[in-house]
């Protein structure tokens, strides 16, 4: 009995690691990504092309040191300060255009879009939930070297940046915002709802198994890789978006987050929206309370 629980958890704990870790199959098809934002974002199309006419946005490569080699989309706007959107679980950096135009064209940005590890154009052979993604947006920071930050994450890409905001950011930075967009309180958490909501199951046995044997595979576990505790530790200023409708990552999550957040901090709950749709649902306002928080005398 005993061996086959063993048997039981260790197959459970594989199938749901590959379920949770595996990179979208499809997830350098760059045209079919364009498509797919100007189908959802039409005004992203003549702000794209405009920027392609007059060369202000380039594919950027940037080397790890575990040897990867990693992309993002620079668009520069000539100034000192700089934005960096960080995409969601199977996501990509051109998924979030949207975000990038609002930063450049409404708010005066330069704008770096990371391709997070195994996504996108980056290398990599499974998702890290933010974890050590956090220290590749670092990596990133670091290369571009501007006086003025704005990590700006949606889903996982908000867990990055929560991951990343008990970080010391590199010395050139002297102004930093973190805006986070429907994040979830670590990957345990996440995934323990998803158990619960996908599949009817409980944390024991499957993801106790599917944690140790991350470990042993990529070195992290589910537990240590928590925004919750990161946000505790943070000082820089942050400003908390979450949808009221999300089931995805639950909306009781960002409540947590807010509450372990000190000091300097705002909350937006966007009326009616799912998960990772404030933007899309209330385009004026999401504007205006990013705009007032960029702006906010911290």
């Amino acid at each position: 009995m005993l061996l086959l629980l063993l048997a039981v958890s260790v197959g459970s704990g594989l199938y749901m690691l590959q379920y949770a870790l595996s990179p979208e199959p499809h997830r350098s098809d760059v045209d079919s990504c364009l498509y797919r934002q100007f189908a959802r974002y039409p005004e992203t199309r003549q702000w794209w092309d405009s920027l392609q006419r007059c060369h202000a946005v380039a594919d950027t490569f940037l080397l790890m040191p575990n040897g990867e080699r990693h992309h993002a989309l620079y668009i520069n706007g000539g100034v000192g300060r700089t934005a960096f959107i960080v995409h969601g679980w199977r996501n990509c950096s051109i998924d979030f255009l949207y975000l990038a135009r609002m930063y450049s064209a409404d708010f005066g940005y330069n704008v770096v879009l990371p391709d997070l590890h195994a996504h996108g154009m980056s290398d990599g052979d499974a998702i890290g939930m933010g974890w050590h993604d956090k220290e590749d947006v670092l990596r990133w920071i670091t290369l571009f070297r501007p006086d003025s930050v704005v990590v700006h994450g949606v889903s996982m890409g908000a867990a990055t940046t929560m991951m990343l905001s008990a970080d010391s950011m590199p010395s050139s930075v002297r102004w930093v915002r973190l805006v986070e967009d429907c994040g979830y309180t670590s990957v345990w958490d996440e995934f323990a709802w998803q158990l619960k909501c996908e599949f009817g199951l409980p944390t024991f046995p499957v993801l106790y198994a599917a944690s140790a044997l991350c470990k042993l595979k990529y070195g992290w576990r589910f537990g240590e890789a928590s925004a919750l505790a990161c946000v505790q530790r943070s000082d820089y200023p942050m400003l908390f978006i979450h949808g009221t409708r999300d089931t995805f990552v639950p909306t009781a999550m960002v409540f947590r987050l807010y509450s372990a957040k000190a000091e300097k901090k705002q909350l937006w709950l966007a009326p009616g929206s799912e998960h990772a749709q404030a933007y899309k649902d209330h385009r004026e306002e999401y504007r205006h309370r990013v705009d007032a928080f960029l702006r906010s005398s911290w």
